[in-house]
């Protein structure tokens, strides 16, 4: 399969990269992992302690907590494309910077375009602001968007579920209607790839 292969491309380019300081303190870059023909495509901030171990996205608590909210929607993880705005773990697990954002923008946007998912699922502010600048994750989650001829649903990342327990029925809430969000875009008709301004060409969709 073509996608399958540009994803490996891809895959190892980004354990090859050097373009920012990142990759000095890395143990193992995190691509992302998931089917080249994947519906739903999940897009977290950044690996931390055991995604760099272990080269793979998500695999701790937090990734944990995914598979939960995963498996509560009726998905599969293994149905789902799952990486991260930064492919290499920042120090200290903290927040990446401009510069190692903008190094890791590329490889993101060939995931993208390699996957063509229906569904883009940003995981906390970092992936939202990639399509929602200066909004707050506070207002605008489990709120689902057309851009691109592509819907984006910004949701919390599932790290905040289990640092503020008030969040986490919150989260499960939006990821319970990830179904209803995927049978319409399934049945929504064809749209035409806009033009201009992609903040002047989103629309909001009201599904509840």
């Amino acid at each position: 399969m073509e996608a399958e292969k540009f994803l490996q491309e891809i895959a190892q380019a980004v354990r090859q990269c050097t373009k920012c300081g990142l990759s000095n303190s890395r143990k193992n870059a995190v691509p992302g992992d998931g089917p080249a023909d994947a519906r739903i495509m999940m897009i977290g901030e950044g690996p931390g302690f055991h995604e760099n171990e272990q080269g793979l996205p998500f695999v701790g608590q937090a990734g944990k907590f995914l598979n939960e909210l995963l498996q509560a929607g009726g998905f599969r993880r293994e149905d789902v494309f799952i990486t991260n705005v930064v492919k290499c773990r920042p120090p200290g697990n903290r927040e990446p910077l401009p510069d190692e954002l903008s190094a890791c923008q590329g490889y993101l946007d060939r995931q993208i375009e390699a996957i063509n998912p229906l569904v883009i699922v940003t995981l906390g502010r970092f992936s939202m602001a990639r399509y929602f600048e200066n909004a707050k994750i506070s207002v605008i989650h489990g709120q689902p968007v057309w851009r691109d001829s592509r819907l984006i649903v910004p949701m919390y990342h599932p790290a905040a579920g289990l640092h503020q327990p008030n969040l986490k029925p919150v989260i499960m809430s939006d990821f319970a209607r990830l179904p209803e969000m995927i049978q319409m875009v399934q049945q929504a008709p064809k749209k035409e790839p806009p033009t201009g301004d992609p903040q002047e060409n989103s629309t909001q969709l009201s599904l509840f």
